[in-house]
């Protein structure tokens, strides 16, 4: 006899990074902390919300340190586990780094759901960690009311080429290597009003590691300036952190900025997330999107899950370095230039 489909994504209120807590919040509680004096070898901390730490061993070694999180974003255990590891290694990639070991959190409810959805889960994340070249050494669990899991994943880095979200110059191209659209598109799931195959294409996206490293030369990987990932805060708030982090304006072209095919269809079906709210109201003072329509405003904020990275990259490799990943990042492109800070961090056009 076969056990009856648990739909992971009824068993939460809320999923992916989408689930994060809201960015303006929770700025207010980080101020509040008094944390350590920073350690001289501590190259990057978290004072502009870079993806990943950056902690500085040798002249030629860094240690990257970062972690994450959510509750179930779809209903498959494997394919949750999956995107919840590409999500989680993604932060190594975006600082230049290669990861090197990860470990699991877990937080699932024993009474409430079978043994074999978590194995499922920590297989899933098994096979994309071994997809990265990295080890799953152990992790930590505890029974909890919901299920969630992510992942703390070390990664090694050369110290000159450490990639933050601070170093964006004026003249900079800026690619962006996957479409836009996992927030609406998993919140169509989340209503039951879409299947996971109907979305097919975004999955294979989230699944997808952020892992460009291998694919560029020293060159251009030195022509890279600035790198974030965009997730829970949509581009507008992980563009907008990049912008201020660097102390420059970025102009995007919205038009040029690649989405899933049915992602217009889901935001025009309603198919919306707290956080598309929640970072509209966080970006409010630093963007201009006025020049934007109902759906291309929606579209900057949603949140992203496993979302592609935004690179600021010098203008004279910017064709060689989108030649370079298109074949393994299809949907990668070109969508704005960097500008001398002007009175809003982010322009969009």
């Amino acid at each position: 006899m076969t056990s009856e489909k648990i739909a992971l994504t009824q068993t939460v209120q809320k999923g992916g990074c989408a689930a994060k807590v809201a960015a303006a919040t929770l700025r207010q509680i980080l101020q509040q902390v008094s944390f350590p004096p920073a350690h001289a070898a501590l190259i990057v901390d978290g004072r502009h919300f870079d993806d990943a730490a950056i902690y500085k061993i040798t002249e030629e070694i860094a240690l990257v340190h970062t972690l994450d999180f959510f509750t179930p974003i779809v209903d498959t255990p494997k394919l949750f586990g999956a995107i919840a590891a590409a999500n989680a290694i993604s932060d190594v990639y975006a600082m230049g780094g290669k990861p090197i070991t990860a470990m699991g959190i877990l937080a699932f409810p024993l009474s409430n759901l079978p043994e074999h959805i978590i194995v499922d889960v920590l297989q899933g994340a098994s096979d994309k960690i071994a997809e990265a070249d990295a080890n799953f050494v152990g992790g930590h669990s505890i029974d909890d009311d919901t299920l969630k899991f992510g992942l703390a994943v070390t990664g090694l880095v050369k110290p000159q080429q450490v990639w933050t979200n601070a170093g964006a110059q004026p003249g900079d191209h800026l690619l962006l290597t996957k479409a836009l659209g996992t927030g609406t598109l998993t919140a169509g799931i989340k209503r039951q009003q879409l299947q996971e195959k109907d979305i097919a294409e975004a999955l294979d996206s989230m699944t997808a590691i952020n892992n460009i490293i291998d694919y560029l030369s020293p060159e251009l990987r030195t022509a890279i300036h600035a790198a974030t990932d965009i997730t829970g805060f949509g581009l507008s708030g992980h563009a907008m952190q990049l912008a201020n982090a660097s102390h420059v304006t970025l102009n995007i072209q919205t038009d040029a900025v690649p989405q899933f095919s049915q992602t217009f269809h889901c935001l025009e079906s309603g198919y919306l997330t707290k956080a598309h709210r929640t970072n509209a109201e966080y970006t409010a003072p630093h963007i201009d999107d006025s020049k934007l329509d109902t759906l291309h405003r929606q579209l900057i904020h949603d949140p992203q899950t496993s979302g592609g990275l935004l690179l600021s990259v010098a203008p004279d490799a910017s064709q060689s370095i989108l030649q370079t990943l298109h074949p393994h990042f299809k949907a990668s492109a070109m969508i704005g230039t960097v500008h001398a800070r002007q009175t809003k961090a982010v322009q969009f056009e």
